[in-house]
């Protein structure tokens, strides 16, 4: 090791990002970097979201539709196949409630569970739920369960 080729050590110099705006000497200076005039070039500047540059925006060019029914019920479905996997990965027994649902996680507290008709059952369960496809309740009948409406 010589003179000719010291180097500071790994981590210890860090390149400083350009200083804008701090007189004509540093050569970023006067505009800093954000050319003459326009609303780009003033503080506070942002761009709305979905701004064409004053041109009519997409939102705006297409008509409206439909609408929204407030007397819709939505249901969190969960299928025969999910059951059967929390039987073998021996989660559940015999019984599967809502509570238990909301503690496995495949439900929210406040939402309507339908048990749909996906995948088959193999062992006896006695379900209880909100709704019921009529295959998942025939399913759950045929494996020797009870599907209990809520």
């Amino acid at each position: 090791m010589d003179l000719s080729n010291l180097k500071p050590a790994e981590g210890s110099v860090k390149t400083q990002g350009k200083r804008i705006g701090r007189g004509q000497g540093s050569g970023k200076g006067g505009t800093a970097t954000r050319g003459h005039k326009g609303a780009k070039s003033r503080s506070g500047y942002s761009k709305k979201v979905g701004f064409e540059g004053g041109q009519m925006p997409l939102q705006r060019r297409v008509p409206k539709f439909g609408f929204t029914n407030i007397n819709r019920v939505d249901y969190q479905g969960v299928n025969l196949d999910t059951l059967q996997k929390l039987v073998d990965e021996k989660k559940i027994e015999s019984t599967l409630d809502f509570g238990t649902l909301v503690d496995l996680g495949l439900v929210g507290k406040n939402e309507l569970v339908k048990i749909l008709g996906r995948g088959e059952l193999k062992s006896k369960l006695n379900v209880t739920a909100h709704k019921f496809t009529a295959s998942a309740k025939a399913a759950i009948e045929a494996a020797g369960g009870e599907a209990v409406t809520l």
